[in-house]
């Protein structure tokens, strides 16, 4: 039924859960899975901090530094596919806004479904904290399955 489905991860302990299904998901509909996680945009450092001769990050270096980490992240992931016998590509991108990327990614890479997983934040810490999947849910035409 899916051929290619997007599991973004943010590292989490929650999203581990996640990742681990929707591996073993993919494994038995026999789909290529993509990879994916979203991590924070540069931000240009304050006056504060360069008076205060705080380390400047360079927009290169802070790419490098994203891409490091989104190696160090997905890596594993691909390897235990690999394991699996689960085709993977792995992708991440720099937003502010993860449900964006996630959306974006899933139909740049030609996803038919999204399978991610839920903090199962509500009341007051859903509105301070957000909700990626929801965001998702609620911005995508994707059939997304979400994993408590």
């Amino acid at each position: 039924m899916y051929k290619h489905i997007l599991i973004p991860t943010d590292g989490s302990e929650t999203a581990e859960k996640a990742v681990q299904a929707g591996l073993d998901f993919a494994r038995e509909a026999r789909a290529k899975v993509t990879w994916f996680t979203a991590l924070p945009e540069y931000e240009l450092p304050s006056q504060a901090a360069i008076l205060s001769h705080q380390e400047v990050v360079t927009p290169d270096e802070h790419a490098r530094r994203s891409r490091d980490k989104a190696e160090a992240l997905l890596a594993p992931l691909a390897a235990r596919a690999r394991q699996a016998g689960v085709e993977c590509d792995s992708d991440f991108a720099q937003s502010d806004h993860p449900h964006q990327a996630i959306i974006e990614a899933a139909k740049r890479h030609g996803c038919d479904l999204i399978f991610m997983a839920s903090h199962g934040r509500s009341g007051l810490s859903a509105l301070v904290h957000g909700s990626e999947t929801s965001g998702v849910l609620t911005h995508c035409s994707i059939p997304t399955l979400v994993y408590r």
